[in-house]
C-alpha cells in the first residue's frame, strides 16, 4: 500500500485546523465541527485545489473513524432512559419514514434499484454527530433529549437493518436469515454481558486505567474488530457491526464505578473525535465529487429538493417522539434534528455507486444535502430549543425538571 506523504500531513493539519476554525467562527454563530472538516476536507481534495488525492491509507483510516463513530453512537444510548414511549414512538416513526422515503425514492429515481438507495438515504439520522450537540448544550437528560437520544437511535440503526435487507444483493428472505443471525449472536453476546458484576474485568481496567496497558482502550478495539468482521462475513454492512460494539460496551461496563467509567469516555472520545471521527469526514470532502454536482443543472437542484425531503420524510414522522406537553418549538426542534443525517447518507451513496444503482450526481447531491442537513438544521433546532428554554415553561414529562440552560 502506497502512502502519499502529502495526504498524510494534509490531513491531520486541516483535522487541527477545523476546530480552531469553528471556535473563531463561533463568536458569531455556533456551527458544528464537522462541517468545517468537510468543507475543508472539499478546499484541498480533488474537486479544488487537488492538493490531497484519494488514497488508500487514508481510505482505511476514514473507514475506521466511521467505525468508531456508529461504534460510539451504540456506547452513548442508555436503553434503560429511552425505552418505553420515546423508542416506541421513534421506532414507529422510522417505519413511516421508511414507507415514505421508499415511495418518494421510487417516484424520483430511474430504476427501482436507485429508488431503494434513495429511500434508505432519507430515513437516516445522524445520531453519532448530534449526540455531542446535545451534550454541549446540557441537554441528554432531559425528555427532549431522550426523545432526540430515542429518535437518533431508530434513525440509526434502522437504515441498517435496510441496508442488510435490501442492499445486500441477497434475496430478502435470505437476507433476512442472515440477519437474524446476527442478531441472535450479538444479542446473546449482549445477554452474557449482562448477567454478571464482571469484577475481575473492572478490575483489570481499574488497574490499567493510567498505565501504558488500557485494557479498556484495547477491549473496545477489539469488540468493535470482532463484531465489524462477524458483520462483513455475514454479509452485512460493518456499521451494523460497529453499532452493536457500542452497545455491547456499555453493558459490559455499566456495573464499573463511576470514576473509572468517566475516565474510559474521556480516554475513547480522545481515540474518536480527537482521531478517527475527524479523518472520517475529512476525507469525505476530499472524495466529494463536486464536479458531478456543478456540472449538472438537476443535480443541484436535487440538493434543495433533498434538503426538504430529510424535513419531510424523516423530520416529520420524528415529531412522533416529541414529550408529552411539548411546546411547538421543541416539536419544531425535534423535526430539524431527526432530520439531520450524514454518514448512513456516505455510506448508502458509496453503496450505490459500486453496484451502479446511483449516478454519481445524484449521489452527490444527496451528499451535498446532508451536509447542509448537518450545518442548518442543529443549529435552528437548538435555537428553537433555547426559546422553549428562555421564554416558556415546557410542562414536566415523566416528572422530570428541564433546567433552564443550554
Amino acid at each position: 500500500m502506497e502512502v502519499n506523504p502529502v495526504a498524510l500531513v494534509m490531513v491531520p493539519l486541516l483535522a487541527v485546523l477545523a476546530p480552531l476554525i469553528a471556535a473563531a467562527v463561533g463568536r458569531v454563530a455556533k456551527v458544528p465541527l464537522v462541517v468545517f472538516e468537510i468543507l475543508l476536507g472539499i478546499l484541498v481534495g480533488p474537486s479544488v485545489l487537488g492538493w490531497v488525492p484519494a488514497d488508500e491509507f487514508i481510505a482505511v483510516l476514514a473507514n475506521l473513524g466511521l467505525a468508531m463513530l456508529f461504534f460510539m453512537a451504540g456506547n452513548e444510548i442508555d436503553f434503560g432512559a429511552i425505552t418505553g414511549r420515546p423508542l416506541g414512538r421513534s421506532s414507529l416513526g422510522w417505519v413511516i419514514s421508511l414507507a415514505l422515503g421508499l415511495i418518494v425514492g421510487l417516484v424520483l429515481a430511474p430504476s427501482v434499484e436507485a429508488g431503494i438507495f434513495i429511500g434508505v438515504a432519507l430515513t437516516s439520522t445522524a445520531l453519532g454527530t448530534i449526540m455531542p450537540m446535545l451534550r454541549d448544550a446540557g441537554e441528554l437528560s432531559t425528555p427532549f433529549g431522550r426523545a432526540v437520544t430515542a429518535i437518533g437511535a431508530a434513525g440509526e440503526f434502522g437504515p441498517l437493518i435496510a441496508i442488510s435487507l435490501f442492499l445486500s444483493g441477497r434475496k430478502p428472505l435470505v437476507a433476512a436469515l442472515v440477519l437474524i443471525g446476527f442478531v441472535v449472536i450479538t444479542g446473546l453476546a449482549i445477554w452474557l454481558a449482562s448477567r454478571g458484576p464482571h469484577t475481575r474485568l473492572h478490575a483489570i481496567i481499574t488497574a490499567t486505567r493510567h498505565s501504558s496497558g488500557q485494557f479498556a482502550v484495547r477491549l473496545v478495539l477489539l469488540f468493535v474488530a470482532a463484531l465489524v468482521c462477524l458483520s462483513i462475513a455475514f454479509g452485512l454492512d460493518m456499521l451494523l457491526g460497529a453499532f452493536a460494539a457500542g452497545v455491547l460496551y456499555r453493558v459490559l461496563l455499566s456495573g464499573a464505578p463511576e470514576a473509572d467509567k468517566e475516565v474510559i469516555e474521556s480516554k475513547l472520545e480522545a481515540v474518536a473525535f480527537g482521531f478517527l471521527v475527524p479523518i472520517f469526514f475529512v476525507y469525505t470532502g476530499v472524495t466529494f465529487d463536486l464536479a458531478s454536482l456543478i456540472s449538472s443543472p438537476n443535480a443541484l437542484l436535487l440538493v434543495p429538493v433533498f434538503l426538504v425531503l430529510f424535513l419531510v420524510v424523516r423530520g416529520l414522522p420524528g415529531m412522533l417522539a416529541a414529550p408529552l406537553g411539548a411546546s411547538g418549538d421543541d416539536r419544531a426542534a425535534i423535526a430539524l434534528f431527526s432530520a439531520t443525517g450524514l454518514p448512513i447518507i456516505v455510506a448508502v451513496t458509496d453503496i450505490g455507486l459500486e453496484e451502479g444503482a446511483l449516478q454519481p450526481g445524484t449521489a452527490a447531491a444527496l451528499v451535498g444535502a446532508g451536509m447542509l442537513s448537518v450545518l442548518l438544521f442543529p443549529l435552528i433546532a437548538l435555537a428553537r430549543r433555547r426559546k422553549t428554554l428562555h421564554g416558556q415553561t415546557l410542562p414536566p414529562d415523566e416528572g422530570v425538571h428541564v433546567p433552564v440552560e443550554g
